[in-house]
């Protein structure tokens, strides 16, 4: 009974007034229609988390050779001489007692592995468990208006239910299904649930149902919800996707065949449904798709090589130590093959197989991928203290390869704090905000109630939060500015609204970026009706036939009227970075009704009101944060839809553009004409002349933005692909966000729609958060190669070690559990250590690296080839003569299952203590020589340094057999520790060596090449080149510039010989002055542009001298 009737209430007579908030009531709600969640698939078991991590296939070979090992090792010949007729491999067999503990080894690398498979686990879970608080974090920001007794309120979205009245509104991603009671010009995206791209206009009375998961594009209105959460209609679709997600996943290629084209439909359902806790995992299923970012691309084609490397030494190693052993056997010392000896081979050859399988395990860094992870969600964790919310862990890293920033001005680069500081009104231009009295009656009325009606009845001007702080502005920032205007005049704007309440609204032309103005049409008394606008001034004024005069009369606007008020008011407040609004009226008649959808119409014959400039102040720390971006080789460009003349006053202020300098500053107008063909096609060429030098974009529309990022990231003019960066809050800007590398969108002002289309979320709309981020993208990039250049020292030293050892005294120094010590657990610490160091200031004083820079720098490679020298020095003296430096017993010659020797824990501790110290070493990879600088600044690697040391005395003190270590005394602990600070003098040595001397390791670290790249990839490299290359390039620049200088006096010759005059000369000086728009601001820029510019200011040059001078650029181009 409760249901039927709260239904009835509900739907048939929805109370304007909303729900009331009553607790009983709102909970029973919660019991019959549901919670608006859609409850997440289940996170992975520890369990399961660890039995995926033991399907590595380098583990399971351990394991397999373990097992082997431990059950052989219970195997004794029979007989007492079984053990000398069956051979051995080097000095003897050792006595019984020694061989009843063979199966430690087995044991140990078996726990060994049972360790490594933990970690991996724990780690995997950890970073589940940091997506999903990522994922909640999003929806925790997710906020929807809705109307609870009278009061307009936000709540979380998971908060709504059924019978709230939402109020939807421009760039909302509709969290629940409803009907809508009321809406202005609404129009409705559905392509997420149906594939059609058109917009669908919605009215109350005309197609009212509204459903979650579409996006609101244009309008605003007020729906009374009908179902949330599962039972809406983005929660069918995916109840009906995640629905038995093991047997979707079981009949998976049984789909794919059968309903192949079902399965497209849905395809886009999975990505384009945002705001979800299972968006990540479903995006899973299409991530091989994506492209790559910069560092993983690199990662992947390191880990393959060297891969391959190890698996060539370890195979060339079992190969040498299973031939020595049989030529030794079976050749030198004529022995005969023993059937009651085969398990004592077959135990010969799996030590010989774990030995080779130990230097695979060595060769390859298992610690890569967790340093990647670490480093990226610890730069996550704390970017967003940054007030940088990642959505995409990988955008991290792009945006430390960011070369150049698109930015929205409005809140971004500016407070997006809106006050109305000068207006023009009465035919004066009042500098400063006048008194109400001066101003003509009749003019005040209309400017107040145009104002009041005509802006959304959810922006308003609250009482400050602190006394004396500034009033609290809710809502459309411009829109408060002109309320604000109200105030200021003594007026106030709620009763109007309270007369003419939203729903007494004939009739609404909400903004959007192609009309550039908002209208609302109100019946007026008479029956009547009066249209108010207000609008981006200069294209307001365009549609004004009249004006008021100074006693509020009605005078003709004529267009010599227009081009005077321009040049006399709006260009001096646009100078001074105002934003200019005209405030506009029009009367009609209702006899005839007007056809209100001839927009054309309607929106002409305006009378013009007023005329306001609103200031929106330069944020302060944004000059700064720009001057940053520019130092660390990233342009910024300003993309704005404000008057042009704002635009480059407010780019003046931060420090894009400075007085002098050769930059385009140019309106979406100009910029269609110069980048399309006379077909009206964009063109690449084109486009390669003009964005080099484009530093602010006004009065452009989202296309142009998605047209200038598609047009710098395709361009292949500059030796390096671009790596583009866009900041966007609107509804429009989805597919700019989206071409981007990284899109931002603005976490206050910012849409849903913008937000899911972007990478990073900034919480704060400041532009110097996005200099953050670049640092933190930085900083995961050197992380990582801090930490390859430590695992890289540790790898090619203990594989050289390995390999040469097995060769020459058939066991290598280092034991498998040993290296799987150093290799596995230590390095998983170092991963931990180097991946923690926080950014500095230093790190954008360098330019990007690039896409197609070596991952492993010269200085990089000389700092693990150096070092690798040395600790191979260290060990080669401990292991051929160490027994006789310290007067110990050899461990070389060593049988079977020989006890440890002292000689052989020698080489290990002191491999480790090196290793220690050159951890230190490796947190500078740039060549700096004060490697403890900031060291204390890193509590993670200070802790997991001295960590490290402990559990290695521990290990060679007392881990005895397993370990196959002999306790130290003090001494020998003493040299041990000696020989490692030795690792920090000899990083000072390598250091004073200059890279220069060094140019064949250039090519020792180029580990990526533009013929190993996927082909979408290739025109997405970025190379830096170094001097070499640059001399040479500066070489063919030179030669080529003779050459087309000559070409060029040639081509003059002819064109006097011809007898066409100076016109052609004229053209070749025009045609070159505009190629050579891109010679200043590309590194090393195509030969024909440098040469052509040149011969052209060349003295010697025919054309300089006869032809007529031009500008390459338009007044509003450059600044006087």
């Amino acid at each position: 009974m409760y249901q039927t009737s709260l239904v009835n209430c509900i739907f048939l007579f929805p109370p304007l007034s909303g729900l009331e908030g009553n607790q009983t009531d709102l909970d029973k709600r919660k019991e019959i229609f549901g919670k608006n969640l859609i409850p997440p698939k289940k996170p992975k078991t520890f369990l399961q988390l660890v039995w995926e991590a033991l399907q590595d296939v380098t583990l399971i070979i351990l394991e397999l050779a373990a097992l082997i090992s431990l059950g052989l090792s219970f195997y004794h010949p029979p007989g007492e001489s079984g053990g000398e007729m069956c051979g051995s491999a080097a000095g003897g067999v050792e006595d019984e007692g020694e061989a009843d503990a063979g199966w430690i080894e087995g044991a140990a690398i078996l726990l060994s592995v049972v360790c490594v498979v933990i970690v991996t686990a724990f780690n995997d879970w950890s970073k589940e468990k940091q997506f999903r608080g990522l994922q909640s974090r999003i929806e925790q920001e997710q906020k929807f208006q809705v109307v609870r007794g009278s009061q307009v309120i936000q709540l979380p979205v998971a908060d709504i239910l059924v019978g709230d009245i939402a109020q939807i509104k421009y760039g909302d991603l509709l969290p629940a299904d409803g009907v809508l009671i009321q809406g202005n010009d609404l129009k409705i995206d559905e392509s997420s649930l149906t594939g059609e791209s058109d917009h669908v206009k919605k009215a109350a009375d005309k197609d009212p149902m509204l459903l979650s998961g579409t996006h609101v594009m244009e309008g605003s209105g007020r729906m009374v919800v009908t179902a949330v959460g599962v039972n809406s209609q983005t929660g069918i679709i995916f109840t009906l996707l995640g629905a038995g997600v093991e047997e979707e996943e079981k009949k998976e290629k049984k789909v794919k065949k059968q309903d192949g084209a079902a399965a497209m439909e849905m395809q886009p359902l999975k990505s384009a449904e945002g705001g979800e806790a299972d968006e990540k995992e479903k995006k899973k299923v299409s991530a091989p798709k994506k492209e790559k970012s910069v560092l993983q691309g690199k990662l992947t084609k390191l880990a393959v090589q060297i891969g391959y490397a190890g698996l060539v030494m370890s195979s060339i190693t079992v190969t040498i130590l299973v031939l020595y052993f049989s030529i030794d056997n079976f050749v030198m010392k004529k022995r005969p093959w023993m059937a009651e000896c085969t398990p004592i081979y077959v135990q010969y050859f799996v030590k010989f197989f774990i030995i080779g399988v130990t230097v695979l395990v060595v060769a390859v860094p298992e610690g890569l991928p967790l340093a990647v992870t670490i480093s990226l969600a610890y730069s996550v964790k704390k970017m967003m203290k940054d007030n940088n919310l990642v959505r995409h862990l990988d955008a991290c890293e792009t945006m430390g390869n960011a070369t150049a920033i698109c930015s929205d001005k409005t809140g971004t680069l500016t407070t997006n704090r809106m006050t109305a500081v000068q207006c023009y009104i009465g035919d004066v231009h009042y500098k400063k905000i006048p008194d109400p009295g001066v101003l003509p009656p009749k003019s005040l009325d209309l400017l107040i109630n145009a104002i009041a009606i005509n802006s959304a009845y959810t922006t308003k001007i609250l009482p400050p939060d602190k006394e004396g702080g500034l009033p609290k502005q809710v809502g459309n920032k411009t829109e408060c500015g002109l309320l604000g205007l109200i105030l200021e005049l003594k007026r106030d704007y709620q009763p109007i609204r309270n007369q003419i309440p939203e729903e007494k609204l004939y009739k609404v032309y909400t903004f959007n970026s192609v009309r550039k103005s908002m209208s609302t049409v109100i019946k007026l008394p008479d029956g009547s009706f009066r249209m108010y606008s207000k609008g981006a001034s200069e294209i307001v004024l365009k549609k004004c036939s009249h004006i008021l005069n100074e006693v509020g009369e009605l005078r003709v606007f004529r267009p010599r009227d227009k081009d005077e008020m321009v040049k006399k008011v709006i260009e001096p407040m646009a100078c001074e970075g105002l934003r200019t609004i005209c405030v506009a009226y029009r009367d009609f008649s209702n006899d005839p009704e007007p056809n209100w959808d001839d927009e054309n119409n309607i929106l002409n014959d305006l009378t013009a009101i007023c005329v306001v400039g609103i200031e929106d102040p330069v944020r302060p720390e944004v000059p700064d944060a720009i001057q940053k971006c520019q130092r660390a080789g990233i342009t910024v460009r300003m993309v704005t839809g404000d008057n042009i003349n704002t635009a480059r006053a407010i780019a003046i202020k931060c420090g894009i553009i400075h007085p002098g300098e050769d930059f385009l500053c140019i309106d979406g107008k100009e910029f269609n004409r110069r980048i399309r063909n006379e077909k009206g096609e964009v063109e690449q060429e084109r486009m390669d002349k003009v964005w080099p030098k484009l530093r602010v974009l006004a009065r452009s529309s989202p296309t142009d933005k998605h047209t200038l990022v598609k047009g710098i990231i395709d361009s292949t003019m500059a030796d390096q692909r671009q790596v583009v960066a866009v900041t966007g809050d609107g509804t429009n800007d989805g597919p700019a966000l989206k071409k981007a590398d990284v899109g931002f969108a603005m976490g206050i002002a910012g849409t849903d729609v913008a937000k899911e289309a972007s990478d990073i979320i900034l919480t704060d709309d400041n532009f110097s958060s996005i200099v953050k981020a670049v640092m933190w993208g930085r900083n995961v990039y050197d992380s990582i190669s801090k930490f390859l250049q430590f695992q890289l020292t540790v790898n090619v030293v203990a594989v050289i070690v390995a390999f040469t050892g097995a060769c020459i005294t058939q066991d290598s120094p280092l034991k498998a559990v040993q290296m799987l010590w150093v290799n596995l657990i230590m390095d998983t610490f170092a991963s931990l250590a180097l991946a923690t160091e926080p950014p500095n200031e230093s790190l954008l004083k360098r330019k990007p690296y690039g896409r197609n820079k070596p991952l492993i720098s010269s200085t990089m490679t000389k700092n693990i080839l150096g070092h690798a020298v040395y600790q191979l020095v260290i060990i080669f003296t401990l292991l051929f003569v160490g027994e006789q430096i310290f007067d110990i017993d050899s461990g070389r010659d060593a049988p079977l299952h020989a006890p440890p020797s002292e000689h052989y824990t020698l080489i290990f501790n002191t491999f480790v203590m090196m290793q220690l110290f050159n951890e230190i070493n490796a947190r500078k990879i740039h060549g700096e020589r004060n490697v403890f600088d900031g060291i204390f600044r890193n509590p993670i690697f200070c802790s997991i340094v001295f960590g490290t040391f402990v559990v290695q005395i521990v290990i060679v003190q007392f881990g005895g057999k397993p370990f196959s270590c002999q306790p130290l005394n003090l001494e020998k602990w003493m040299w041990c520790v000696f020989l490692g600070l030795g690792e920090l003098v000899w990083g000072q040595v390598i250091a004073t060596i200059p890279n220069l001397k060094l140019r064949f390791l250039r090519r020792a670290g180029q580990l990526t090449r533009k013929d190993e790249l996927p082909e979408e990839d290739v025109n997405e490299e970025n190379e830096e080149i170094d001097h070499a290359e640059r001399e040479l390039r500066r070489g063919q620049i030179l030669w080529f510039r003779g050459l087309n200088r000559i070409q060029t006096q040639i081509e003059v010759v002819n064109t006097f010989k011809s007898g066409t005059s100076f016109q052609g000369a004229g053209a070749l000086r025009r045609q070159s002055s505009t190629t050579s728009q891109t010679q200043d601001v590309t590194n090393v820029s195509s030969p024909s542009h440098v040469s052509l510019s040149n011969a052209l200011s060349s003295p010697t040059s025919t054309t300089a001298a006869t032809a007529p001078p031009t500008t390459g650029h338009s007044s509003c181009e450059r600044i006087p």
